[in-house]
């Protein structure tokens, strides 16, 4: 069965060049290729496509608003391809969090020979979208759609690192007592996901360490937004940043996070390092960072995402004495992380995405 993807971009060049080289794809069907979101609209009517390619900047509407009228009415999975996002991370932040569930940059010039010699890139991201759920905005309703077996690669992948490559495991000594601290790993999925979560917190709620699986330069912005909506302070980590409560720190992208533990004190280091899992930052070296520092006084939240990274950190930390919990699968965009922590035993509470603030707030006795 072929995925069928509907173009929106008012660049005749681009819709060209991206139907040609998505009909000539396996497994992949361009439906059709429209200049602006009111024909795809029309468009959409006769023929409901598996994913979108959606540029930002065209006439009558623009993407964003598009992208929120989809997600608010009948959601699908959307890919933006535009060049604004190329030099605006705000604003491939926003695509984020209005419901896309990828963002492909490209340049203003140049466009037939760069899409075609970045052409791998867009179609890993169509894949990877034509595979997830997608979220009904405000409601925790799912549009279910069957996931496609991935087509073999054209290359081997990379030797996948665990955590061991970053830090050694903890040797089970137990912790002593000190203030709580909420760690928290997502990935496909979890900009919104970590929007509802971390903006229905307290200001006073736990210190909480995040990775977010998002490429280098977005988590700036994506920290910034978050700081704009939520009662607790959010920011990008920094090395000898204080764990604390009322304060979010979010890995860098490109980096790695780690917590460690000075007397009854955290604090984070940001360091470089291999991918763990192919990725950088690693779920699970957040993790193991934090069975070791922390034990018996940390929660683990593993949210969605795509993958398997997290799973055996979240199971050292229920080791270490720390509670797990995990998203369940009805609200998860994309139900791999969690799933895989399950299945390991990693978990010891499954909740859906809205229950997870009380995890939260319930390890901190003193928030009400």
């Amino acid at each position: 069965m072929s995925i069928q993807v509907l173009v929106v971009d008012d660049s005749a060049v681009v819709r060209q060049v991206l139907t040609g080289l998505l009909n000539a794809t396996p497994g992949m069907q361009v439906t059709h290729a429209v200049a602006d979101p009111l024909l795809a609209m029309e468009r959409m009517r006769l023929h409901w496509p598996d994913v979108i390619v959606l540029d930002i900047e065209m006439p009558r509407m623009d993407g964003i608003t598009f992208l929120r009228k989809i997600m608010s009415e009948k959601p699908l999975p959307v890919v933006i391809c535009s060049s604004l996002t190329a030099d605006n991370m705000q604003l491939s932040v926003e695509a984020l969090s209005a419901g896309a569930v990828a963002v492909v940059n490209r340049p203003r010039g140049n466009l037939r020979e760069y899409l075609t010699g970045h052409a791998d890139e867009l179609i890993a991201a169509i894949r990877m979208a034509a595979g997830v759920t997608a979220p009904v905005a405000g409601d925790d309703m799912l549009l279910r759609r069957k996931p496609l077996p991935p087509p073999p690669p054209l290359t081997p992948p990379p030797a996948k690192l665990s955590a061991d490559a970053i830090l050694p495991p903890g040797d089970g000594a137990a912790v002593p007592p000190s203030e709580p601290l909420v760690a928290i790993g997502t990935s496909t999925g979890g900009t919104q996901a970590l929007e509802r979560v971390l903006g229905a917190l307290p200001p006073d709620a736990p210190g909480i360490v995040v990775v977010q699986h998002m490429p280098e330069k977005f988590t700036g912005a994506f920290a910034a937004r978050l700081n704009s909506i939520c009662a607790i302070a959010v920011k990008e980590a920094e090395t000898n940043d204080r764990v604390r409560a009322g304060v979010a720190l979010i890995a860098p992208g490109g980096k790695h996070l780690l917590v460690r533990r000075s007397g009854t004190t955290y604090y984070v280091d940001v360091i470089d390092g291999p991918l763990v899992n192919r990725h950088r930052p690693s779920v699970d070296v957040l993790f193991r960072s934090v069975a070791k520092s922390a034990g018996a006084n940390a929660l683990g939240i593993i949210m969605t995402g795509m993958g398997d990274d997290g799973a055996l950190g979240l199971l050292e930390m229920r080791k270490a004495g720390a509670r797990t919990v995990a998203q369940d699968e009805k609200s998860c965009v994309v139900y791999g992380m969690p799933k895989e922590a399950v299945k390991m035993g990693a978990v010891e509470k499954t909740v859906p995405l809205d229950a997870i603030e009380r995890e939260i707030v319930a390890l901190c006795p003193r928030v009400v």
